[in-house]
């Protein structure tokens, strides 16, 4: 494990992994955070008496005080229902084109291979936001399912698994050089599925409350920030799940000598 680990760490910084990392993060808060909220006050069918913070209260894991505080900053679901229309959604469905791009752009560098032309990368790009607005939309509604505490692992299990299948269809998705493997897509599908629905959502248990209260006494700018500041720590997760990726799946042989595409984006020999 040492040597994977110590090659995607090289490979993260050969493709600038904090800078792809952080614009992603300012696209995940400025699209995907308003859609989720805009879907979750659909599930709720835009009742006054839900809570769009309780989406975040239960994610990531937040008691005591920072329920309530996270409560009441975010209102109601009734009132993001004059945003659900067509030009409403379209407004953060278009934002969601540059994030999409950039994603096939880190992808591309990550598995060490050119970058797709502007034609592919944004038909790929659209193609997989689509891909991952149902992943989220997907698991999110399987872990809402009311049920018992004996049902738990079970609909946590059926979640990942979805989870399991968007990452792995991903880089066959978003790099045009690659084709179609299972053993590629079970390599890749696991890394993503582990990192990004397991071991983030344990760790937003922990950091979450302590980047909240980092944030005390500022109201409103103090949870976006929080907010903010986690969508780092996403977007910097998704290059290191896309390194680690394509590690894997390479193999000892191909892995330990591959240190990232060349400035022209042309991959290496």
């Amino acid at each position: 494990m040492i040597g994977p680990a110590v090659t995607t760490g090289r490979r993260f910084f050969a493709i600038e992994g904090l800078d792809l990392g952080g614009l992603i993060a300012v696209e995940l808060f400025t699209t995907v955070m308003p859609l989720l909220l805009i879907g979750y006050a659909w599930f709720k069918d835009f009742s006054p008496r839900s809570s769009i913070g309780e989406l975040f209260v239960r994610q990531l894991g937040a008691s005591g005080e920072d329920v309530i505080l996270i409560r009441r900053q975010f209102g109601s679901a009734a009132g993001l229902e004059q945003v659900w229309t067509v030009t409403g959604l379209a407004a953060f469905l278009v934002w969601g084109i540059p994030m999409s791009l950039t994603v096939v752009r880190m992808f591309a560098m990550a598995w060490n291979r050119a970058v797709p032309s502007i034609l592919q990368r944004l038909w790929r790009g659209a193609a997989w936001f689509v891909l991952y607005l149902v992943d989220v939309g997907v698991t999110e509604s399987i872990l809402l399912i009311p049920s018992p505490r004996a049902m738990v692992p079970v609909l946590m299990f059926a979640a990942m698994a979805v989870s399991l299948v968007f990452w792995g269809l991903t880089p066959i998705l978003l790099v045009p050089s690659l084709t179609f493997r299972w053993r590629t897509v079970l390599i890749a599908g696991t890394v993503g599925a582990v990192v990004n629905f397991l071991v983030l959502r344990i760790v937003a248990r922990v950091v979450f409350p302590m980047l909240l209260s980092g944030w005390d006494g500022f109201g409103p700018i103090g949870v976006a920030m929080t907010l903010m500041t986690w969508c780092g720590v996403l977007g910097t997760t998704w290059v290191v799940v896309a390194c680690a990726g394509s590690v894997f799946a390479e193999g000892p042989q191909r892995g330990a000598g591959s240190l990232g595409p060349r400035p022209d984006g042309s991959s290496p020999s």
